[in-house]
């Protein structure tokens, strides 16, 4: 299944045009590798979603076609999820 398309499915982001923008701009990793929004997801695979200031890591569980809101969440796991520490504070 293509990367845009599961990131949808799977309602870790809501647009499709979206992640696709996300993935093309390189903020996506699979297994340590950059993806292009066409890259194919496998059960098993690590994802690494750069957000604005948030990163989010997650496993590939399961692929479907189409999903219920429910049953989205069980298409993966999350790993980790980390803010960036703004540096550069306005006194």
């Amino acid at each position: 299944m293509r990367l845009d398309k599961f990131l949808k499915i799977s309602r870790i982001i809501k647009r499709r045009s979206v992640a696709k923008e996300v993935a093309d701009k390189g903020r996506i990793q699979i297994n340590g590798k950059l993806a292009k929004s066409s890259t194919d997801v496998k059960v098993g695979d690590q994802l690494k979603i750069q957000f604005g200031n948030k990163i989010m890591k997650v496993k590939v569980n399961e692929l479907h076609e189409s999903t219920k809101k429910e049953d989205a969440s069980k298409m993966y796991a999350i790993i980790s999820e980390t803010r960036k520490q703004n540096i550069d504070k306005i006194d």
